[in-house]
Protein backbone atom coordinates (compact mmCIF):
# COMPACT_ATOMS: atom_id res chain seq x y z
CA UNK A 1 0.00 0.00 0.00
CA UNK A 2 1.29 3.45 -0.87
CA UNK A 3 2.20 5.58 2.12
CA UNK A 4 1.63 9.23 1.28
CA UNK A 5 4.16 10.27 3.91
CA UNK A 6 6.99 8.50 2.08
CA UNK A 7 9.77 10.82 1.04
CA UNK A 8 12.29 10.32 -1.74
CA UNK A 9 16.04 10.58 -1.41
CA UNK A 10 17.18 13.82 -2.98
CA UNK A 11 20.42 15.62 -3.52
CA UNK A 12 21.34 18.74 -1.56
CA UNK A 13 20.51 21.02 -4.50
CA UNK A 14 16.94 19.83 -4.76
CA UNK A 15 14.38 22.53 -4.05
CA UNK A 16 11.73 20.10 -2.81
CA UNK A 17 12.50 17.33 -0.32
CA UNK A 18 9.69 15.15 -1.63
CA UNK A 19 10.51 14.97 -5.34
CA UNK A 20 13.65 13.38 -6.81
CA UNK A 21 15.81 15.95 -8.59
CA UNK A 22 15.39 14.23 -11.98
CA UNK A 23 11.63 14.73 -11.78
CA UNK A 24 12.22 18.47 -11.36
CA UNK A 25 14.52 18.83 -14.35
CA UNK A 26 12.91 20.86 -17.10
CA UNK A 27 12.88 19.27 -20.52
CA UNK A 28 15.73 21.48 -21.73
CA UNK A 29 18.00 20.34 -18.90
CA UNK A 30 17.20 16.68 -19.54
CA UNK A 31 17.66 17.11 -23.28
CA UNK A 32 21.00 18.89 -22.94
CA UNK A 33 22.30 16.28 -20.49
CA UNK A 34 21.18 13.37 -22.68
CA UNK A 35 22.61 14.83 -25.91
CA UNK A 36 25.98 15.35 -24.25
CA UNK A 37 25.95 11.94 -22.56
CA UNK A 38 25.08 10.05 -25.73
CA UNK A 39 27.54 11.99 -27.92
CA UNK A 40 30.34 11.15 -25.50
CA UNK A 41 29.14 7.56 -25.25
CA UNK A 42 29.61 7.26 -29.02
CA UNK A 43 33.05 8.86 -28.83
CA UNK A 44 32.08 11.89 -30.90
CA UNK A 45 33.27 15.45 -30.40
CA UNK A 46 30.84 18.34 -30.65
CA UNK A 47 32.52 19.35 -33.91
CA UNK A 48 32.09 15.87 -35.41
CA UNK A 49 28.42 15.62 -34.48
CA UNK A 50 27.74 19.20 -35.62
CA UNK A 51 29.33 18.43 -38.99
CA UNK A 52 27.16 15.32 -39.43
CA UNK A 53 24.10 17.43 -38.57
CA UNK A 54 25.08 20.26 -40.88
CA UNK A 55 25.08 22.84 -38.09
CA UNK A 56 27.75 24.99 -36.46
CA UNK A 57 29.55 23.47 -33.44
CA UNK A 58 28.45 26.49 -31.38
CA UNK A 59 24.80 25.60 -32.09
CA UNK A 60 25.33 22.07 -30.79
CA UNK A 61 27.16 23.51 -27.79
CA UNK A 62 24.12 25.67 -27.02
CA UNK A 63 21.89 22.57 -27.17
CA UNK A 64 24.23 20.73 -24.79
CA UNK A 65 24.39 23.67 -22.37
CA UNK A 66 20.60 24.02 -22.43
CA UNK A 67 20.81 27.56 -23.82
CA UNK A 68 18.66 26.73 -26.89
CA UNK A 69 16.23 23.95 -27.74
CA UNK A 70 16.40 22.32 -31.18
CA UNK A 71 13.40 22.31 -33.49
CA UNK A 72 11.49 19.04 -33.75
CA UNK A 73 13.08 18.33 -37.14
CA UNK A 74 16.55 18.96 -35.70
CA UNK A 75 15.73 16.82 -32.68
CA UNK A 76 14.73 13.92 -34.96
CA UNK A 77 17.93 14.28 -36.99
CA UNK A 78 19.98 14.45 -33.80
CA UNK A 79 18.35 11.29 -32.42
CA UNK A 80 18.97 9.50 -35.72
CA UNK A 81 22.66 10.46 -35.71
CA UNK A 82 22.97 9.44 -32.06
CA UNK A 83 21.27 6.11 -32.92
CA UNK A 84 18.56 6.43 -30.30
CA UNK A 85 14.85 7.29 -30.29
CA UNK A 86 13.79 10.88 -29.64
CA UNK A 87 12.16 9.64 -26.42
CA UNK A 88 15.58 8.65 -25.07
CA UNK A 89 16.85 12.19 -25.62
CA UNK A 90 13.96 13.49 -23.53
CA UNK A 91 14.15 10.78 -20.85
CA UNK A 92 14.74 11.66 -17.21
CA UNK A 93 17.67 9.25 -17.00
CA UNK A 94 19.87 8.39 -19.98
CA UNK A 95 20.00 4.72 -20.84
CA UNK A 96 23.37 3.11 -20.44
CA UNK A 97 24.78 0.58 -22.84
CA UNK A 98 27.32 -2.11 -22.19
CA UNK A 99 30.75 -2.00 -23.82
CA UNK A 100 29.91 -4.44 -26.65
CA UNK A 101 26.86 -2.39 -27.60
CA UNK A 102 28.95 0.78 -27.61
CA UNK A 103 31.56 -0.77 -29.90
CA UNK A 104 28.93 -1.93 -32.36
CA UNK A 105 27.16 1.42 -32.14
CA UNK A 106 30.37 3.26 -32.95
CA UNK A 107 30.84 1.06 -36.03
CA UNK A 108 27.31 1.87 -37.19
CA UNK A 109 27.48 5.60 -36.43
CA UNK A 110 28.79 6.60 -39.86
CA UNK A 111 26.27 4.57 -41.83
CA UNK A 112 22.96 5.67 -43.25
CA UNK A 113 19.73 4.10 -41.96
CA UNK A 114 19.45 1.62 -44.87
CA UNK A 115 22.97 0.31 -44.32
CA UNK A 116 22.34 0.04 -40.58
CA UNK A 117 19.14 -1.92 -41.22
CA UNK A 118 21.05 -4.24 -43.54
CA UNK A 119 23.68 -4.92 -40.88
CA UNK A 120 21.03 -5.41 -38.19
CA UNK A 121 19.45 -8.13 -40.34
CA UNK A 122 22.81 -9.86 -40.86
CA UNK A 123 23.58 -9.68 -37.14
CA UNK A 124 20.13 -11.05 -36.26
CA UNK A 125 20.48 -13.94 -38.73
CA UNK A 126 23.94 -14.72 -37.36
CA UNK A 127 22.72 -14.73 -33.77
CA UNK A 128 19.72 -16.90 -34.69
CA UNK A 129 22.03 -19.37 -36.46
CA UNK A 130 24.50 -19.51 -33.57
CA UNK A 131 21.81 -20.01 -30.93
CA UNK A 132 19.97 -22.76 -32.82
CA UNK A 133 22.80 -24.70 -34.48
CA UNK A 134 24.94 -27.04 -32.37
CA UNK A 135 28.63 -26.14 -32.39
CA UNK A 136 29.63 -29.37 -34.07
CA UNK A 137 27.28 -28.61 -37.00
CA UNK A 138 28.51 -25.07 -37.64
CA UNK A 139 31.01 -23.93 -40.21
CA UNK A 140 31.91 -26.42 -42.92
CA UNK A 141 29.22 -28.29 -44.74
CA UNK A 142 29.51 -32.05 -44.97
CA UNK A 143 33.16 -33.02 -45.14
CA UNK A 144 34.28 -35.29 -47.91
CA UNK A 145 36.98 -37.75 -46.88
Amino acid sequence: MLNLNTTFMTDKNSSSPHIPSTMQDPIGVRLSRNISYRRKELGLTQAQLAEKMGIEPETLSRFERGKHLPSLATLEKLADLLLIPVADLLAEQPKTADEDALVITSWLAGLNSNDRAFLYSILKQSCDYLTTTPIENRGNKARVE
